[in-house]
């Protein structure tokens, strides 16, 4: 006869006789995947468990009359049945001007404290916080502080109350003046009782700069977090780093349109590598083959040559580059301007250094809560710069370099150490975290730079640094078909894949130049910190590509 076994989350099929003697043991792959299988019914058997414990202890306190019935429990979930025309309040205005009114809250459980009879709970809304407080009174039951007690952080929860001025401050939450004392607590979106981080290690302040690769019990490393980013982006210095991301998007966008900027956005799948060189990713087109851009360069050219005078892009850009390191990225957000000038390519310089400044400007005077929060965690220099920004010759910064030891040719590209190296003897110079350096070697820029005047080897071009490293790239462009003609064959471009570009300066192009900045590193650098994929919200690199 067969019998039927249950086992951890599964029904197998057993035969009566015991298995045979060679039965091959399960490799460590199922074993684990097994494990996993058990681990999942069994928090799924123990969230069961809890509700159906709540449940009924809920029914018990409605039997015996409790006197908060209804004014607390598990909403059913939200299908848009009907508006009501209730207000919420944000958690980040509950101040001492709304002490003595009732308000209603939606946010997160962050964390609870219980007693026989109060509770108290941290209630988070992005990166706000506020304690509530749900004590035993004429209007709350017993069962309603334990109900309150019993949930799971993260829950989404609406909370209403009147606001009470705190007998003293509270450090524990942002709103420190004020406490939100609870009546009324509905359910609208549960957790799982178990989480795969938890967000209080996850903004555990790393003093002294420890790696997060692997770190001692209490935080959480790099890959958890990635692994999980979803319930990481959920910190308070999360929140605030992917504000100022936008923040400086916004400051980007505003100089570039009171400066009379276009907008554009350019394809992202095109039919030859914009950069040349290898560091490019293929992709099947129908019957033939396509790359993903390495840089909107080429399209902006064109918008220019097509008489929109001033233009600039923000959005993907792609590089097949196998660097694992902290500052590379194989897809990154590309901050991208160009614009005509009249006489010397100085005149885009000027521009992009304005912009600049005024983003600086803007973050630190209308970001200082978001930069405050993120120091909390990751303390850091505060970033210095000068207005006018600090303008070298490349020839200046080699000198500099050899004068501190370094070796190297006239015509070599700096190195990250010689870029990090540069960087602190111009801030010990100048006091500057920003600065600029002008006519590179034309054999370190792409096939598209104009070639210095005045010296054949040198190039009209210039890259921007950041606290050492470098932000933006950026040039005059060829606008003369021959010449650049003449480049692409010198390196190695299929005349025959970038013939459309090239045709575009035929019929009359206007000098002009621009700049591509890569979004993250800005942030990154702004604010000191050490890895490229704590400003990037879902990192791409050689070794992840999820979530």
């Amino acid at each position: 006869l067969n019998q039927y076994h249950r086992g951890s989350g599964y029904i197998s099929k057993m035969a009566d006789a015991s298995p045979s003697q060679d039965t091959e043991p399960l490799s460590k792959k199922a074993l684990k995947k097994q494990q996993k299988e058990e681990e999942k019914a069994k928090r799924k058997a123990e969230a069961a468990a809890k509700a159906e414990a709540a449940a009924r202890e809920q029914k018990a306190a409605e039997e015996a009359g409790d006197i908060s019935k209804g004014m607390y429990g598990v909403l059913p979930t939200v299908q848009s049945t009907e508006r009501t025309g209730r207000v919420w309040t944000a958690i980040g205005q509950l101040t001492s001007a709304l002490v003595g009114q009732r308000v209603l809250v939606r946010a997160r459980v962050h964390t609870t404290r219980a007693t026989a009879k109060q509770c108290f709970i941290l209630l988070r809304q992005q990166h706000f916080t506020v304690q509530g407080i749900v004590y035993v009174s004429d209007v709350v039951s017993k069962p309603m502080v334990r109900f309150t007690g019993n949930l799971n952080r993260e829950a989404i929860i609406d909370a209403e109350g009147e606001l009470k001025a705190s007998p003293e401050k509270v450090t524990s939450s942002t709103q420190e003046d004020v406490e939100l004392h609870i009546d009324r607590l509905f359910v609208v979106s549960d957790s799982l009782p178990k989480l795969p981080l938890q967000l209080d290690d996850a903004t555990r302040s790393r003093v002294g700069g420890e790696q997060e690769e692997s770190g001692p019990a209490g935080f959480v490393n790099q890959d958890v977090r990635l692994d999980n980013r979803i319930i990481d982006l959920r910190t308070v210095t999360n929140q605030a780093i992917f504000r100022l991301q936008a923040g400086v998007c916004r400051l980007f966008r505003e100089y570039l349109m009171s400066e009379g900027f276009v907008e554009i956005h350019t394809p992202k799948i095109i039919s030859a590598a914009s950069e040349g060189g290898a560091n490019v990713f293929e992709v099947s087109y129908f019957k033939g083959s396509a790359y993903l851009a390495q840089s909107p360069q080429l399209y902006k050219q064109m918008a220019l040559a097509a008489d929109f005078e001033k233009v600039f892009t923000i959005g993907a850009v792609f590089r097949a580059e196998d660097s694992n390191t902290h500052r590379h990225l194989t897809e990154f957000v590309g901050v991208d301007a160009e614009m005509t000038f009249k006489e010397h390519y100085h005149e885009v310089l000027d521009v992009l250094d304005k912009m600049f400044v005024h983003i600086f400007k803007g973050l630190r005077d209308q970001y200082a809560t978001e930069i405050a929060t993120v120091r909390k965690q990751y303390p850091a220099e505060p970033f210095k710069f000068l207005e006018p920004s600090l303008r070298l010759k490349y020839s200046e910064g080699v000198k500099m370099l050899r004068e501190a030891g370094v070796e190297m040719g006239d015509e070599e590209d700096l190195s990250t150490p010689s870029e990090k190296l540069l960087g602190r003897l111009i801030k010990e110079k100048y006091d500057t975290d920003f600065y600029m350096l002008d006519n590179y070697p034309l054999a370190v820029r792409p096939f598209y730079t104009m070639p210095n005047p005045h010296d054949p080897k040198l190039s009209n071009s210039y890259d921007f640094f950041m606290r050492g490293e470098e932000i933006l790239s950026g040039a005059q462009r060829i606008h003369d078909p021959e010449l650049l003609t003449e480049r692409a064959k010198h390196h190695e471009i299929d005349l025959e894949k970038i013939k459309s570009y090239i045709d575009s300066f035929r019929y009359g192009a206007p000098p002009h130049g621009g700049g591509g900045i890569g979004l993250e590193r800005v942030l990154m650098f702004y604010l000191g910190l050490d890895n490229i994929r704590k400003t990037s919200m879902f990192p791409r690199d050689p070794k992840r590509i999820t979530p």
